[in-house]
């Protein structure tokens, strides 16, 4: 495949943080991509329904997810023909006995910074009518929270940089590896050989398997399986006409979720169930649950979901990134555990990856949200 070719980077991983760091470094090096399936984003960044929510996560992913803000409202030129971000709106709904549950969420999402604003149960119905009033003692509502045209994101990332050159390899996992002086030398499934100045880890849920075979310690990476399901409303339901203006509705205690999407709706059990690395299917159990929680919280009727499927979100134990130089194996950096932040973080995080690929100071738009890099640095790890 090279052809003797020597790359300044082999980034394994092509969905979001893969391709997005790919973009980032387009112009900066030559650059090989391998992905193990035959197309990008297959088993995360494809099955997500991502919202951009600056109150989503740990406070750095926060901080990235603000700095990315920007990206989204106004990508550059031909990046997309459609819009990145669309209105949504989020509220997070509480009953009677989650009373102080609600309390600390408010005060958390306040001291994020973001808008957050307390609803009365009449005005939780008033903006969702489905939600069913007894026992319902109100919500927080997010207003600013925008619905990712996820689609979009990951394909102007791998058009951007396949413009500038950037190759692409799909079907091709990695089999072995070995560092020979200043260089990596990569064996992959398909038979290929390539070499390369620095490897990036962006494998997701595998990115300890593959870490392992460039000798790398593990970090503590866990897949977890989440379950979503689509359905459409009932005939019972339809007296109701412009639910595609609906915000996304999430129990406040993350049981649930459920939002409109494309003239349907798309809901979730919210399940966070730790699988080993594989093309994870959606259990029944998990749909039968969560159909039975958003039953039961609104006056929806869903005889049957129209379509199910499950998605791989990897986590770190601290629940932060890793993305950084490995302090022990030369040339090896990682770009993992994104869990479920990573589309929305996607362009403040692959800019710092850049950054520190590049060995460069950080970004001012990464400076003025006051990131600190060593809180997501793999060496955490290895203290």
């Amino acid at each position: 495949m090279t052809g003797g070719k020597v790359y300044d980077y082999l980034i394994i991983g092509a969905g979001m943080a893969g391709a997005s760091l790919a973009y980032r470094l387009r112009d900066r090096g030559s650059i090989m991509v391998v992905e193990m399936e035959s197309q990008a984003g297959y088993h995360t960044s494809g099955r997500s329904a991502a919202m951009f929510m600056e109150t989503y996560g740990t406070p750095t992913i926060r901080a990235l997810t603000r700095a990315s803000r920007a990206f989204f409202e106004a990508p550059p030129a031909g990046f997309s023909e459609h819009a990145l971000l669309a209105d949504r709106g989020v509220v997070y709904i509480a009953h009677e006995g989650q009373e102080s549950l609600l309390a600390e969420t408010l005060e958390q999402l306040q001291a994020t910074g973001a808008t957050v604003r307390l609803l009365s149960a009449d005005e939780v119905v008033e903006r969702v009518p489905c939600v069913r009033r007894e026992g319902l003692i109100g919500a927080i509502e997010e207003p600013d929270a925008m619905d990712i045209d996820v689609h979009a994101l990951l394909q102007g990332f791998l058009r951007g940089a396949k413009q500038s050159g950037v190759e692409f390899t799909y079907s091709a996992a990695v089999e072995r590896a070995e560092r020979e002086g200043e260089l990596w030398h990569v064996t992959l499934s398909n038979g290929a050989k390539v070499a390369a100045r620095s490897v990036v880890d962006a494998a997701g849920a595998w990115g300890e398997r593959v870490a392992a075979l460039f000798g790398a310690a593990p970090l503590g990476l866990q897949p977890k399986r989440r379950s979503a399901f689509t359905f459409k409303l009932d005939a019972n339901d339809g007296q109701w006409t412009d639910t595609d203006h609906w915000p996304a509705v999430v129990g406040v205690d993350e049981s649930f979720y459920f939002k409109p999407d494309a003239g349907q709706f798309l809901g979730s059990p919210a399940n966070a169930d730790p699988v080993e690395p594989h093309d994870v299917v959606a259990e029944e159990l998990d749909i039968a649950i969560g159909i039975d929680r958003i039953c039961t919280a609104t006056t929806l009727t869903i005889r049957r979901p129209k379509h199910t499927w499950a998605g791989l979100r990897s986590f770190l134990p601290d629940g932060d990134f890793a993305i950084g130089w490995d302090p022990q194996v030369s040339g090896f950096f990682w770009l993992v555990g994104q869990g479920g932040y990573g589309i929305q973080s996607a362009p403040g995080a692959s800019l710092l990856a850049a950054n520190l690929v590049l060995g460069e100071p950080l970004d001012p738009s990464l400076q003025a949200e006051d990131i600190d890099a060593a809180l997501v640095s793999p060496a955490r790890y290895h203290a």
